[in-house]
């Protein structure tokens, strides 16, 4: 048996450092840091949060490009970052607003994939008036990953990837991030494993990999971390990932959970640089969960990047309750990968839609031909997931068409051209992923026909969908908001949930019942 230190290095000042019993230490290439005293004082950090600018996708004509192809996205940290501006008496940012993410908060009454289906998704469809634009028509599409009890899914070898550094000071940051990885801790199964990584100035390995049968030892070095220092990162994530690919896991599930402000200062700090290391380090097979803390200086936009390049998930956590959903509610999805590189085509009828708009997602666009491409990285989903994805459509026959009739090119085709089945279509969507440890993808389509059933008499799903999609186009003061309005929002959030077990929707209620009261206070606050 070798004895090693719990902690390799003293900035991340842990309250105290003893020597454990460990069969063996991964060790990774990088140069132990000089004593917390040779340490320069950290760089001032940059005030405000940053976020990636959003160019909200516009309307498509049919004619000219039927296909509209994204990658799944399953991120819900956006609605946990609204809902703090909103707790706290402000409007958001409107590129702190992703719809899709808005969307994805919730949890949707979506079928399963048959138990004796060789697929892990399962595809929903469902078409409504839409309630913002008199004439138009929302396209629902539903994705349900397949649930897996906790006690069946595949042993986890965990890394949790710490930024311990100056930034991380107050108690909605360092404290938040340990008290939510203690519940998650306490999940934790004989057959998992977590080794915990620490970064500041440097980074330095503070526990080995960890049974969690062993409980006490990780909630014990958990509970000694504490911040100071500037921020090294990219060493961190180097670290996190040598750490996990030496304890790799085939049939497993070997994942760095990151959690930080995302305010690197030492090292990789350029958005291009991390992105580089992240996409050299998931080739190994190893996950990405990020989780986002803090205010003030949030690098919203470079966690986004990390965890969509890293094959991974976001979350913002703003409060502990948050932590325990995120970690311990949802504990399959945001740990257990049943499908990766999950892309969507849809195909739309041009008898029946004139035009199209993919409502959010505008970051996760992809090319028509990279839908077939196996190489192209896409997202990624996990145990238990749904994930939601809404068009607006202008039918044909509109009294109001977006694009006039082109005087060269063929019109729609008859519909006598078309079956009868396909002429009643309204659009098919096509579904490609792979299996977590990769080989070909496999293709899965869903057509949606029929007509468009009045909003106040869609599924329960779909009014809530409508009304999280309305709130969101409000707070982002959206050009293509049309007639949204908040008591439109709050009535079909309050139609949208006849069953509430969590809470969710009723909170969803009082948040728009909130930004009106904010935006009835301050006109001026919402003319940005």
């Amino acid at each position: 048996m070798k004895k090693v230190l719990c902690l390799l290095a003293v900035p991340f000042a842990l309250a105290s450092c003893h020597q454990t019993e460990r069969t063996e230490l991964v060790t990774a290439p990088y140069q132990a840091p000089p004593p917390a005293e040779a340490l320069a004082p950290p760089a001032a950090a940059e005030t405000g949060d940053t976020y990636a600018k959003i160019d909200e996708n516009l309307f498509r004509s049919v004619a000219r490009e039927p296909l509209s192809t994204f990658s799944l996205d399953v991120d819900r940290a956006s609605y946990a970052n609204v809902r703090r501006f909103l707790t706290d008496g402000q409007l958001p940012p409107p590129d702190a607003v992703r719809v899709e993410e808005l969307l994805n908060y919730f949890d949707y009454e979506l079928p399963a994939p048959a138990a004796a289906s060789p697929d892990p998704v399962r595809i929903s469809t469902e078409l409504s008036d839409c309630p913002w634009a008199p004439g138009h028509q929302l396209a629902r599409i539903g994705i349900q990953a397949k649930k897996v009890e906790t006690a069946s899914l595949p042993p986890a070898n965990l890394v949790f990837l710490i930024d311990v550094s100056g930034s991380m000071q107050g108690d909605d940051r360092l404290p938040l991030v340990r008290a939510g990885l203690q519940l998650l801790v306490r999940q934790l199964r004989p057959q998992d494993h977590v080794a915990l990584v620490a970064y500041a100035g440097a980074a330095g390995l503070v526990l080995p990999p960890t049974s969690g049968a062993d409980q006490a030892t990780i909630l014990d070095a958990l509970d000694r971390l504490e911040a100071g220092g500037s921020t090294a990162g990219g060493e961190g994530l180097r670290l996190a990932y040598a750490v996990a690919r030496q304890n790799f896991q085939k049939e497993g599930n070997t994942r760095v959970i990151l959690a930080t402000d995302g305010d690197f200062n030492v090292g990789e700090t350029s958005d291009a640089a991390l992105e580089q290391l992240i996409t050299q380090e998931r080739e190994s097979g190893v996950f990405l969960t990020v989780l986002g803390v803090g205010r003030g200086n949030l690098r919203d936009s470079r966690m986004e990047l990390l965890a969509d390049k890293g094959n991974g998930n976001y979350a913002y956590l703003d409060t502990l309750d948050e932590a325990q959903r995120t970690l311990v509610a949802q504990f399959g999805g945001t740990l257990f990968t049943v499908a990766k590189d999950v892309k969507l085509q849809v195909e739309f009828n041009p008898n029946r839609v004139a035009d199209y708009r993919l409502i959010g997602y505008e970051n996760r666009l992809l090319a028509n031909e990279d839908f077939n491409n196996d190489r192209k990285d896409a997202g990624e989903l996990g145990a238990g997931h749904t994930v939601t994805a809404l068009y607006e459509i202008v039918p044909v026959g509109s009294d109001k068409p977006l694009v006039d009739n082109l005087k060269y090119q063929p019109g729609p085709a008859s519909p006598s051209a078309l079956s009868t089945t396909d002429a009643a279509d309204v659009l098919t969507v096509k579904l490609r992923y792979q299996a977590p440890q990769g080989g070909p993808s496999q293709l899965l389509a869903q057509p949606l026909a029929g007509a468009a059933w009045p909003i106040a008499q869609a599924s329960a799903d779909q009014q809530l969908a409508a009304a999280v999609a309305e709130f969101g186009l409000l707070l982002r003061q959206s050009p293509q908001r049309g007639t949204a309005t908040y008591e439109s929002a709050a009535q079909l959030a309050q139609a949208g949930r006849p069953a509430d077990p969590n809470g969710a929707r009723a909170e969803l209620a009082r948040l728009v019942q909130r930004a009106q009261e904010i935006t009835a206070a301050n006109p001026t606050a919402s003319l940005r």
